[in-house]
């Protein structure tokens, strides 16, 4: 995928790694980048087109598709962690947004953008995973779910994609430096080496990217009989 030139779209992209994922864009040559976010007015970035998306309201990801029909990157990264949702006790209500936002919302991104990129060559499809993807963690159950649902649709994607000539790919990461993370001292990677590291997967027509020691510990184990 040839990101010289190109014409990308990156949800949440105000803050984060969503920020750093417009940036490298623009640092890679991308000709247009357009931040989909809730609110146009928190984008300070002038380098980006600011395009008002909630990926949770239908007509606003249809008028984002009409706005942005020449897209040729798409990436989905807006997510929160529902971690207001405890494994036995309390309300599902974190973990509900948690899906709306994280699986539901990439998937109707993707449904709504599938077309605008066939149109322009097939371009890429990018969804911002987790290492929480392959492991349950009863300490925040509702996102490591919806990451996992956000998986099994991006494997889903991938097939449904390929015939159109879409490059569909999955970036998992352990904690990053981010809002998100806030509340471990775990080890962390960057922001921008996340997005370095998609940038180099795009231009490989690479289709998954494990950005840190943890991630790739986390997808070996897959292989490995469960202990009881």
């Amino acid at each position: 995928m040839e990101i010289e030139g190109s014409v990308a779209l990156v949800t949440g992209a105000n803050r984060g790694i969503g920020r750093a994922f417009a940036r490298a864009l623009i640092e890679h040559g991308a000709s247009k980048v357009y931040a989909a976010v809730r609110d146009p007015a928190s984008v300070s970035d002038e380098d980006l087109i600011p395009l008002r998306l909630d990926v949770t309201r239908p007509e606003e990801v249809a008028a984002a598709a009409a706005a942005a029909g020449d897209v040729t990157i798409v990436i989905n990264n807006a997510g929160v962690g529902g971690f207001s949702t405890k494994l036995l006790t309390g309300s599902f209500d974190g973990a509900r947004q948690a899906m709306e936002i994280n699986c539901f919302g990439t998937w109707a991104v993707s449904r709504a953008f599938a077309p605008v990129l066939a149109r322009n060559g097939g371009g890429a499809l990018v969804n911002m995973l987790s290492a929480a993807s392959w492991t349950s963690r009863p300490d925040y159950p509702g996102y490591a779910a919806s990451k996992a649902a956000q998986w099994s649709l991006t494997g889903a994607l991938r097939q449904g994609l390929r015939e159109q000539g879409t490059l569909v790919v999955g970036v998992h990461a352990g904690f990053v430096e981010t809002d998100l993370s806030s509340f471990t001292d775990a080890p962390k990677i960057s922001a921008a080496d996340v997005a370095e590291q998609t940038m180099e997967a795009l231009a490989n027509d690479r289709v998954e990217v494990l950005t840190d020691e943890r991630t790739r510990q986390v997808k070996h184990a897959l292989s490995q009989p469960l202990e009881r």
